[in-house]
């Protein structure tokens, strides 16, 4: 049978199971997708990270890692666009890949997607607690108390170790986390409507600043734009600037939205690469102005807090702008949440489905009819991350999990080219097999690299423990290869 490693599920047969089971209707234009891709990618990365990058990177060039990134991920985009539509079910990169390219490397995609999203989450939660604890000083002159809305400890780039921070635990993200888990485990779901006000306000949202704040611009904040490297590999310079994209890449998390909804786009050829470019060469131009107004309206040294746009709205002395702001943030940081501590859960499910995680991870709420276990399990460690961790931590551990699924998925387009060139695609890639992929993994490859070396590290590990998860457990009762011995016996 083969190299049960490398075994693949039947594309045919989730084919026929999209098809007949769970067909879905294709009304979205490409005009739904771009907005699809916007609301989906408007978030943390605008809201959160942009202050940090600037003021521990890249400076007031931190505009151009988000050219870098965006650029990134709009090879990424494509292939993902690919690739659902070779399978265009709802699913993730986990299923797509079991089904392309086999076992261990679904679970390492599956594996690095929990990475992802779990403290992807935590991430949101910490900027959102940022966001909280300015609307409730701005609006009630309450300043909450520092040991119960910091993290406990921060990250210090020069020794490369935690230092205490004197606070005790970031009180406020380990509530929205438990609400948003709690939401997810009694089922209740967003409907359009209300995900279309949230979307709505995000982009409103920055769309004001961008107006206001631009009257208030002193532009020695901009010199030196690309300020003197430190000696240290990504303080500032060209390193920082792209150290600056590896962080600032989790602003672009999201555009795989546009790429699963291959199975319910009218034209998917045609509107698919308009969906992911478009909404992510809006987003782009969206990020570049905002961090260059915000770098402009308040010095870079004076933006690693979680709530930078709070802070350059307060610097511009328009008070009904920063309340706005930061209502805009706290609804469009909740969504994301929400979003993706509803992915999560479910990517478990999925590997436990297949029998790579225990079964009773497999379990659905009798009456709630959600994978309950898996969400309360999930919420609690995000929620325990989200209070003790600092935000650069996390944001760096996102990134560089999502980069790593891009270059796997990047690759995997382009060996499926050659081995599978059978399989119908709605929509390819341009420029041949190799261009895109090739380009793809190459450019999330580089902002890999220039990641920092303890983010790096805790990758490796996190993905090391994975390895041992599968081999240990998860090989030993795949479901796949309990049939494929069936067949073959």
């Amino acid at each position: 049978m083969g190299n049960p490693l490398f075994a693949t599920k039947s594309v045919d047969e989730l084919r026929a199971h999209a098809e007949h089971g769970h067909g879905l209707k294709r009304t979205l234009t490409a005009l739904d997708l771009v907005m699809l891709g916007v609301g989906a990618i408007i978030g943390t990365g605008i809201f959160v990270l942009t202050g940090r990058a600037a003021a521990a990177n890249a400076g007031p060039a931190v505009a151009l890692s988000f050219v870098i990134a965006g650029i990134a991920s709009g090879f990424a985009g494509l292939c993902y666009a690919e690739m659902a539509s070779m399978i265009p079910i709802a699913g993730s990169a986990y299923t797509y890949s079991y089904a392309t390219m086999g076992e261990l490397v679904a679970w390492i995609i599956g594996w690095d997607l929990i990475l992802e999203y779990l403290v992807g989450a935590a991430t949101v939660s910490v900027g959102w607690s940022g966001y909280v604890v300015a609307f409730v000083q701005h609006l009630f002159g309450v300043e909450l108390p520092k040991e119960w809305v910091n993290a406990p400890v921060s990250w210090n780039e020069a020794t490369g170790s935690f230092l205490a921070t004197g606070a005790i635990i970031n009180l406020p993200a380990i509530f929205i986390v438990l609400v948003v888990t709690t939401v997810l485990v009694v089922g209740i779901k967003e409907s359009a409507r209300i995900n279309t006000v949230i979307v709505f306000i995000k982009v409103i949202v920055v769309l004001l600043f961008i107006a206001f704040a631009s009257r208030f611009v002193n532009k020695d904040n901009w010199h030196p734009f690309i300020p003197e490297n430190t000696g240290a590999f990504g303080k500032y310079g060209w390193s920082g600037i792209f150290q600056g994209a590896t962080m600032v890449f989790f602003a672009y998390i999201g555009f795989d939205a546009v790429s699963t909804a291959a199975q319910e786009a009218k034209n998917p050829q045609k509107d698919m690469p308009v969906g992911i470019l478009g909404s992510l060469a809006v987003c782009t131009l969206l990020y570049i102005a905002v961090s260059l107004i915000l770098t402009g309206v308040v010095p870079y040294q004076k933006l690693s807090v979680p709530h930078p746009m709070a802070v350059g709205i307060a610097a511009t002395g328009i008070g009904w702008l920063e309340f706005a702001v930061e209502v805009g943030a706290i609804a469009g940081l909740s969504s994301v949440m929400l979003v993706m501590l509803l992915g999560q859960p479910r990517v478990f499910f999925s590997m436990a489905h297949d029998g790579l995680f225990p079964r009773v991870a497999a379990k659905v709420h009798p009456r709630f009819g959600t994978p309950h276990i898996t969400t309360m399990i999930t919420g609690v460690i995000c929620a325990i991350a989200g209070g003790i961790l600092p935000i650069e931590i996390l944001g760096e551990l996102t990134s560089i999990g999502t980069l790593f699924a891009f270059v796997l998925v990047s690759l995997g387009v382009m060996i499926l080219r050659i081995k599978r060139p059978d399989i119908p695609r709605a929509f390819k890639v341009p420029g041949g097999t190799y261009l895109v992929p090739i380009c793809g993994a190459l450019t999330s490859g580089v902002l890999m690299y220039t990641a920092t070396t303890p983010t790096l590290i805790r990758l490796f590990v996190w993905m090391a423990i994975g390895l041992v998860i599968y081999y240990t457990y998860g090989r030993k009762h795949s479901v796949l290869r309990a049939k494929l011995g069936a067949q073959s016996s």
